[in-house]
């Protein structure tokens, strides 16, 4: 059981945590100052540690080198005491197990740090193997540079050892590399080992330095967490190693790992600065849900339009223009990388308003490619017998011309030079010559249900909302939806593009055939929060962010789910779900 760890934020597998010690320390951090070794069973028999308050104690232990064959690690295999005090257990990533540690320190980090795969693995097999609410430790690795993507793979606790040595070796360290120490005019530091002149600056006070600027480095990384931007930034970092790039790459192919530690949504912006931005877990997944979840109610064609810099579309100038030329008579979808195809309906769901890209006018190999299955997926799931493609010549044409023979649907164009001309919107207006307008009460029953589709799951929308059972109130994008009677079932959150349900919504959702994301709780009633003891099993399929039923024998309630699924159940400390209604049985 974790006593001394307690995660308290979560940026997909990187988290902000704290190390319970008498002077508490937030994680991801150096521990250089607040460990101490009990020592290898190797040299000699150790005695039991008592262990303290003000200290992480590693428990004695016995360090394999990486590659050591099973049958001799099961024989020199360590029982880890327990002992009343903030704890770490050293195991090698190849035998990771629960021994009841609050951190657990990977012996064979030297072997896999420095090689993506290896690295990759070696993450990925530790954090499945140990409780999902202890710390990952990895000694005698970090540097400022690599020390971003540490923590983005999910590593909680690192220390300087790496960084004092090369300091020792006359390597001067900076967040995007490593220099001659006899190299350097100047100081390009103004940490306090810095501050005198480089004539008098040695090899003790660059290992000195490298410690600091370890530190400092931890410092943007915590930041960069908690304003859930961390992606971002390892993106731009990673480009100073070539392992590092190779790294998140690798990681970004583990897409079970990566999407369930993704929250659903987030406040911040979502930067697609880079070509492998197209990967990140969380465009990927819109792009399956898109294509899996969500299907069109909408007869008549589908109108294709380029996006716009301004989110959500529909407020951009272009889009407008838009809108006035169609009039409700085609129903419309944006094309944009990376995200691939938005339907209207869900122009607000993360991350399609929170995104931001690099607009150059030329589409990537990549991005073409990736667009191009999007929109096929998208088109083969839903039925058009036409699509109108309102899309500037260039990469957005030869992504259609590229689709247009694998499906059935019949494609015109309607752009010459520019979308928004008058010729061309004329043109977009007339190919809609006929076509039957929607009523804005059937738009706004079909907004509502697409969103719970993606939210919830296939054929979440129909069976929550039947249009002849439900009414909708207040102005979009503040829908609410109501019964028959009146009685408010959900509401939308404009800023992420989500339902947020009422009891009597979350009552409905539960008694439906619509995929549920439940949470079972122990014999009490929440306020305010579940802690995670209290939960006694979840749904995996929940994610950090999700719309989460929370039920137990005295309560029923709805709120949003904090931790991913298996993590509720998993984990001793923390919250499970923040909640929002909560009915006493």
């Amino acid at each position: 059981m974790t006593e001394y760890f307690e995660v308290h934020g979560r940026d997909g597998a990187a988290r902000l945590g704290e190390l319970r010690l008498a002077d508490p320390l937030t994680t991801p951090a150096t521990v250089d100052e607040v460990t101490e070794d009990a020592g290898s069973l190797w040299a000699e028999d150790r005695e039991l540690p008592e262990g303290a308050d003000d200290s992480l104690t590693i428990l004695p232990h016995r360090a394999f080198p990486p590659g050591t064959r099973e049958p001799v690690r099961e024989s020199f295999r360590v029982d880890h005491p327990e002992i009343d005090a903030p704890t770490a257990a050293v195991v090698s990533s190849e035998e990771a197990r629960d021994v009841g540690a609050d951190a657990y320190l990977l012996s064979d980090a030297n072997g896999f740090v420095g090689h993506a795969a290896a690295f990759k693995d070696a993450i990925i097999r530790t954090r499945e193997a140990i409780p999902a609410d202890t710390a990952l430790y990895l000694s005698g690795v970090a540097t400022p540079r690599n020390v971003a993507t540490l923590v983005y793979a999910g590593v909680d606790l690192v220390d300087a050892k790496k960084a004092k040595v090369r300091g020792a070796e006359g390597f001067y360290l900076t967040s995007d590399g490593e220099r001659f120490l006899e190299d350097l005019r100047e100081l390009p530091c103004s940490c306090s080992a810095c501050q005198q002149p480089i004539e008098e600056f040695d090899r003790r006070d660059c290992a000195e330095h490298n410690a600091n600027a370890l530190r400092t480095e931890l410092r943007v990384v915590r930041e960069r967490i908690r304003e859930g931007r961390l992606r971002d930034y390892v993106e731009g970092q990673a480009r100073h190693d070539q392992w590092l790039t190779a790294a998140f790459r690798e990681f970004d192919q583990q897409y079970a790992y990566v999407e369930e530690r993704a929250p659903i949504v987030r406040d911040s912006e979502l930067a697609a600065a880079s070509g492998d931005s197209i990967r990140r877990p969380e465009i990927q997944r819109f792009a399956e849900r898109v294509t899996e979840r969500y299907r069109t109610e909408f007869d008549g064609p589908l109108v294709l339009v380029p996006c716009s810099a301004k989110k959500p579309y529909s407020e951009s100038q272009s889009h407008r223009q838009f809108h006035d030329a169609i009039q409700w008579r085609g129903h419309l979808a944006s094309m944009t990388s990376p995200i691939g195809v938005v339907p209207q309906e869900l122009e607000l769901t993360y991350p399609a308003q929170q995104y931001d890209t690099v607009v150059t006018g030329r589409w990537s190999a990549d991005e073409r490619e990736f667009v191009a299955e999007v929109l096929r997926r998208y088109l083969e799931r839903n039925d058009y017998d036409r699509v109108i493609a309102h899309v500037p010549p260039g990469g957005y044409t030869e992504i259609c011309e590229t689709v247009e023979p694998a499906v059935d649907a019949e494609f015109e164009y309607t752009v010459d030079d520019h979308p928004t001309t008058e010729e061309s919107l004329d043109a977009l207006s007339a190919a809609l010559e006929g076509e039957e307008a929607y009523q804005k009460r059937t738009r706004e029953h079909r907004i509502v249900r697409a969103m719970a589709d993606y939210q919830l799951g296939e054929g979440a929308g129909e069976a929550l909302f039947p249009s002849d059972e439900i009414q909708t109130t207040s102005r979009y994008p503040k829908l609410q939806v109501r019964d028959s009677e009146g009685e408010q079932l959900a509401t939308m959150v404009p800023n992420y593009g989500v339902l947020s349900f009422t009891t009597a919504g979350a009552r409905k959702w539960a008694e439906s055939d619509a995929p549920s994301k439940t949470v079972e709780i122990d014999e009490f009633v929440p306020h305010g929060s579940v802690l995670a003891p209290g939960v006694v099993d979840a749904d995996e399929a929940i994610r950090t962010g999700d719309e989460v039923i929370v039920e137990g024998p005295k309560a029923f309630g709805v709120g949003r789910a904090s931790m991913f699924g298996e993590e509720m159940v998993e984990s001793t400390r923390g919250i499970a779900v923040e909640t929002r209604h909560v009915d006493e049985i």
